[in-house]
């Protein structure tokens, strides 16, 4: 899956942040691009946190200890691109997206829990293929 391919290693050592983000395209945003820099701790942070959430992560973590410091650094010098955004209802929204390394979309769920938006992996595990139709007339946002 994209999410084995966009994942990968790189332990911080930096203090963790809050994972407080100001809307929904923030947590999508900020989310990826901890996962693009190899920070896992920080990306659980933007992350719902549940049993499923964090197996995934975990899965993805472990998948890419031994990538290749090239490909890493691919990652890290890549750009977000933010194909689509669906407001589902007022907490909950689908971000499709893909990063500048490898221009494959994926997507992912970001729900409004506690007055705080955060990112559901399971979604994209769960959803079908056929559920991606991209409507016209929807926002395209580069990063």
């Amino acid at each position: 899956m994209f999410l084995l391919c966009f994942f990968y290693t790189c332990k911080s050592n930096n203090k963790r942040p809050t994972g407080k983000s100001e809307n929904n395209i923030d947590a999508a945003r900020n989310f990826i691009r901890s996962a693009l820099d190899g920070k896992f701790d920080e990306a659980r942070t933007y992350m719902l946190p549940d049993s499923p959430n964090t197996n995934y992560m975990d899965v993805a973590e472990r998948s890419f200890q031994n990538t290749d410091q090239g490909v890493k650094n691919s990652y890290r010098t890549s750009t977000i691109i933010i194909h689509e955004v669906d407001d589902v209802n007022d907490s909950t929204t689908i971000v499709i997206y893909s990063n500048s390394y490898k221009n494959d979309r994926d997507t992912l769920r970001v729900v409004k829990t506690n007055n705080q938006w955060l990112v559901d992996l399971k979604y994209l595990f769960e959803h079908g293929s056929d559920t991606m139709s991209i409507k016209p007339g929807n926002k395209e946002v580069s990063k």
